[in-house]
């Protein structure tokens, strides 16, 4: 199909749905622009130079879980206000802001599903929630997914894209990191395999915390990985940083993950080590 025919092919779609107006999506890496279904096509992965764009949770899930598996928990749970927080806006009001736009009621969407045959608990990160922020309801879904991983003998995923910790929740938000990784200790304990795959960023107190705690660590080709940016560094040090430094490549390169695996393949990896996990340590 020519560029022209599926312009036209979307053209009657967009007279059924004002809303769907977009036809074209610039890659920030090479700056080409990509057809938007020859881009969902290819997982959301620019068809020019293999740049993976972010992803929303609920897409992750579908790429991942095997259809119809998927059960979500902790839905019930919502951000408060614990210290009082006001910049710009009150934090109250910009939880609403969010909650209202409909994808998820904070930064972390967990549940049980199925990787192939494999029976697991699963997190996956919303960025578009507040930067994917870690507060008290993000830390308390990850806890309670653990548990449950432990409950019910089952391997543990979490897949992040995170800014960090949430300055909104102050203390509160930090001590997340702590009680998170004391949970994944008890799941090292019962031997269930944690599989962390960190996607662009993986950055402040997540990074520092669970999501480089796992038993295998995978990332996605180019993904921000670290505690504090790049940029803040070199202005702390006064040092050129190396080239490419805190991409996937580079911590790879440097034994700090385990694997750099492209989107298309990422299920059937995650099916390979699952294998290779659970028929080898218990």
């Amino acid at each position: 199909m020519s560029w022209l025919e599926k312009i036209k092919s979307t053209a009657s779609v967009i007279k059924k749905d004002s809303s769907a107006v977009e036809l074209w999506r610039e890659c920030p890496a090479c700056k080409n622009n990509i057809f938007i279904a020859d881009l969902k096509k290819n997982l959301h992965v620019c068809t020019e130079c293999d740049h993976h764009f972010r992803l929303g949770a609920k897409v992750r899930i579908n790429q991942l879980i095997e259809e119809g598996s998927f059960i979500e928990h902790d839905t019930d749970l919502f951000s408060t206000d614990p210290i009082k927080f006001k910049d710009s806006k009150k934090y109250k009001e910009r939880l609403r802001t969010y909650i209202k736009k409909g994808m998820t009621t904070d930064a972390v969407i967990s549940g049980s599903g199925k990787i192939k045959n494999h029976k697991i608990e699963i997190c996956v990160f919303e960025f578009s929630f507040m930067g994917g922020s870690m507060g008290v309801v993000v830390g308390e879904k990850i806890t309670r997914a653990i548990e449950r991983a432990i409950s019910n003998q089952s391997s543990l995923v979490i897949l992040s894209c995170s800014g960090g910790a949430r300055m909104q929740e102050g203390i509160l938000s930090l001590m997340q990191m702590a009680k998170t990784s004391a949970a994944l200790s008890k799941l090292a304990e019962k031997r269930l395999p944690y599989l962390s795959i960190l996607s662009d960023p993986t950055t402040g107190g997540v990074s520092a915390s669970f999501a480089m705690l796992g038993d295998i660590i995978i990332a996605e080709p180019g993904a921000l990985i670290g505690f504090a940016g790049p940029r803040v560094i070199e202005q702390t040090i006064h040092q050129k940083l190396p080239d490419g430094f805190q991409r996937s490549e580079f911590l790879l390169e440097h034994g700090l993950i385990d694997q750099v695996v492209h989107r298309k393949k990422l299920k059937e990896t995650l099916d390979q080590l699952l294998s290779l996990c659970n028929n080898n340590w218990q």
